[in-house]
């Protein structure tokens, strides 16, 4: 009888159910499309945040470095030279290997900091910056002023200059010196599953060996080998030793944190800091506990800084950041606007509708029906119309994520550390390639959004929509169960 009866209603009311169910579908579609696009901008949003630390690394643990001395930082890097034959076109060169960014480490407080609690795995990498200076001097000639004599002034043997003193200017020569500034990353190749050179792709040659712990090898960003003219199969000096290039490596985006990255050991070799690392790559157990772990890391493992994935998300800025703070503020608050409204407008029109049918209901707690069953009648009736605005939501929600995703708008962001990573990462500073220009590339990327849809959102289009139907039929409900039979008697003709 119940389903007979509603069934029966709600085509007879089919222009009252459609409104209805259309203003809750405006409300969930809604809700749909700003949950999708605010999906799309977390994922663009932390694949920004990989191309600067690594896929998996939860947060990093570095050293603030020392300001440097009035002395030290006036005087810079000195640079020394042999005297070699005037006669010898060998290029001199010379490299100094400097730790960048950051005051090392102990490696010991990679393993300290793997012991705490919620730390999955923790993995210490060695962020280096090479200057090397090669050239070649060249001897002048010595030029004799032939209308000058070679007796001087003063008479024969005489004047100044002695007897004899050739009179002239020394001619060309000098010395032609070029500079070349990189950056290396020591990085634990017992231990791939962490660090900045997870977000490369091997695209020509191989990655490490878990067994080349201090092997001379090394892999490059594909952007420098293309720069330096070096491949798979050729050698890479620093600081006098020969690394031999076993793989190219293309970032899935952006550019590299590092344009070459060598075994960590190999690395403290060359920096003179055995057992030292400048950065602490961490993966949290659970990603809900990432604040706890940080506390904990700051808390036993003093004089440090731990930096997340959150703290390096507020320094991203440009059309990205600007999208996702619409879409988290202004079209969330926008969405509870529409969807408030969708249930008002949904609980006075069925109010509005039971108004219409009190000769109806009246007449039928005239027959012996309880305010229980007519309250129940209207609220199943409100609760289908619920559903069916609901379908029709999702799919209007569904159809507007997928416009999203076909459209990809591009969105630029930019990071406003010069670190160049999470806690200042290697490839920051002046470590990159080029200087300025490579710091201002490294910071600005250029991001495809999308608007997934997941199971969560569909379920929660589902419960507004039944939230929606009750909400109506509470009020019909309402208004029904304070009708007499009386009313009824009254509008009989």
């Amino acid at each position: 009888m119940f389903f007979t009866y509603l069934r029966r209603e709600l085509r007879r009311r089919r222009k009252a159910a459609l409104v209805v169910a259309s203003g809750l579908a405006l409300g969930i579609a809604l809700v749909i499309v700003v949950n999708s696009v605010s999906a799309g901008m977390t994922q663009a949003q932390d694949k920004v945040l990989e191309s600067l630390y690594g896929l998996g690394t939860d947060m990093t643990v570095t050293k603030a470095a020392e300001p440097a001395g009035e002395d030290e930082g006036q005087r810079g890097p000195r640079f020394e030279f042999d005297a070699q034959d005037s006669d010898s076109d060998d290029e001199q060169s010379s490299d100094r290997v400097m730790v960048q960014g950051f005051q090392t480490l102990a490696a010991s407080i990679v393993t300290r900091i793997g012991e705490q609690d919620g730390v999955a795995d923790a993995v210490g990498g060695l962020n280096l910056q090479v200057l090397k200076v090669s050239g070649r001097f060249q001897r002048g000639e010595f030029k004799q002023d032939e209308s000058a004599g070679t007796g001087g002034q003063g008479g024969p043997g005489g004047g100044q200059g002695g007897p004899g003193t050739p009179q002239g200017e020394v001619q060309g020569g000098g010395a032609e010196f070029d500079v070349n500034n990189y950056t290396v990353f020591g990085t634990d190749v017992s231990n791939l599953e962490l660090g900045p050179l997870t977000t490369m792709k091997i695209t020509k040659g191989r990655t490490f060996k878990s067994s080349e712990t201090n092997a001379k090898v090394a892999v490059l960003d594909s952007s420098y080998a293309k720069e330096k003219e070096l491949s798979v199969g050729k050698t890479l000096t620093v600081s006098g030793t020969k690394f031999e290039i076993i793989g190219i490596a293309t970032p899935d985006s952006g550019d590299s944190s590092a344009n070459a990255y060598i075994p960590l050991k190999r690395a403290q070799t060359l920096a003179d800091s055995k057992n030292k690392v400048t950065t602490v790559y961490v993966k949290a157990a659970d990603s809900q506990r990432i604040d706890s772990v940080k506390s904990a890391i700051q808390k036993n493992v003093s004089g440090t800084t731990v930096t997340t994935s959150a703290d390096l998300a507020d320094t991203v800025s440009g059309s990205l950041s600007t999208a996702s703070d619409l879409a988290t503020n202004v079209g969330k608050w926008l969405s509870i606007a529409v969807l408030v409204a969708a249930f008002l407008v949904a609980g006075l029109l069925t109010m509005s509708a039971v108004g219409r049918r009190v000769r109806e209901f009246g007449t039928l707690k005239a027959l012996g029906w309880k305010s229980g069953r007519v309250t129940s009648q209207v609220v199943g009736e409100a609760l289908v119309n619920g559903l069916i605005g609901g379908a029709l939501g999702i799919a209007v929600g569904l159809a507007g994520a997928y416009t999203v995703t076909a459209i990809s708008p591009t969105l630029k962001a930019e990071i406003a550390s010069s670190g160049g990573g999470m806690g200042g990462g290697p490839g920051g500073g002046m470590g990159g390639p080029g200087g300025q220009a490579r710091e201002a590339a490294t910071n600005a990327l250029d991001i495809a959004l999308t608007a997934p849809v997941s199971v969560t959102t569909i379920l929660l289009a589902v419960g507004l929509a039944v939230a929606g139907g009750l909400i109506a039929g509470g009020f019909g409900g309402w208004r029904a169960s304070r009708l007499r039979p009386a009313d009824a008697l009254r509008r009989v003709e």
